[in-house]
C-alpha cells in the first residue's frame, strides 16, 4: 500500500498518456528516476496495456512492481516494455519502483 505525501510538484496526467488503439486502452509512462506521469486517469471497462518506456533507466524504476496484479517486471535500460493488465474495473490501481521509493497510481473511472 502506497501513502500519499501531497508532493504538490506531482504530475497528473488526464488522459495525454492514455489512448485507444483497436479497442484497447493503452497507457503510457516514463520510467527513468521515478514514473511520469505519477498520477494517471483512464477509463474502466476496456481491455488495458500499460506501457512503460525507458530511455538510460539505470536506477530502481526499471524494477516495476503492482502488488495486488502480482506484478514484478524489470524494464530494459532503453525501449518499450507493455503489460496486459486485462480489463481493470473501478478502482486506483497502485504500483512502485521495486524498492518502493518511486509510486505511481492509474484512477479508472466510469
Amino acid at each position: 500500500m502506497l501513502s500519499k505525501n501531497g508532493n504538490s510538484s506531482e504530475e497528473i496526467s488526464n488522459g495525454n498518456n492514455v489512448s485507444v488503439v483497436n479497442g484497447i486502452q493503452v497507457i503510457e509512462i516514463k520510467a527513468k528516476g521515478g514514473y511520469q506521469p505519477r498520477k494517471s486517469v483512464a477509463q474502466a471497462g476496456l481491455p488495458t496495456i500499460l506501457r512503460f518506456n525507458t530511455s538510460g533507466t539505470f536506477d530502481c524504476s526499471s524494477s516495476v512492481r503492482i502488488p495486488s496484479m502480482n506484478i514484478s517486471k524489470m524494464l530494459p535500460q532503453n525501449g518499450s516494455t507493455d503489460i496486459d493488465i486485462g480489463t481493470p474495473e473501478l478502482a486506483t490501481l497502485d504500483g512502485s519502483c521495486g524498492m518502493g521509493m518511486y509510486p505511481f497510481e492509474i484512477e479508472f473511472q466510469s
